[in-house]
């Protein structure tokens, strides 16, 4: 499997990272999503230390992928409204297999 490696930019320094072709493109936006989490930490002036900005990013960024998560488990509602949604296509399907058979 090749590589290329690939220039990320964060905070105005510049990182090298090595990526497989196919994934360069989001590992570029990966970067950017980064680089715009860290400056919005930066200028609140709340942070300071590149190495805690990143931190403080890294748990933000952590906390937003667990909610969204969370949020994407179907409710007990929904679940059900899909095993009904389910039977109904099994029913059908054993109809035609029925009006195959005869």
């Amino acid at each position: 499997m090749s590589t290329n490696t690939v220039s990320i930019k964060i905070l105005d320094k510049e990182y090298q990272v090595a990526c497989p072709p196919e994934e360069q493109a989001a590992l570029t936006q990966a970067g950017q999503f980064l680089d715009q989490k860290m400056r919005g930490i930066r200028t609140s002036g709340k942070v300071i230390g590149l190495e805690r900005i990143a931190v403080m990013a890294a748990l933000n960024i952590s906390y937003e992928m667990l909610q969204a998560k969370q949020n994407a488990t179907p409710t007990e509602e929904e679940t059900q409204v899909a095993e009904r949604i389910g039977d109904k296509i099994e029913q059908t399907l054993q109809r035609c297999r029925q009006l195959d058979i005869s």
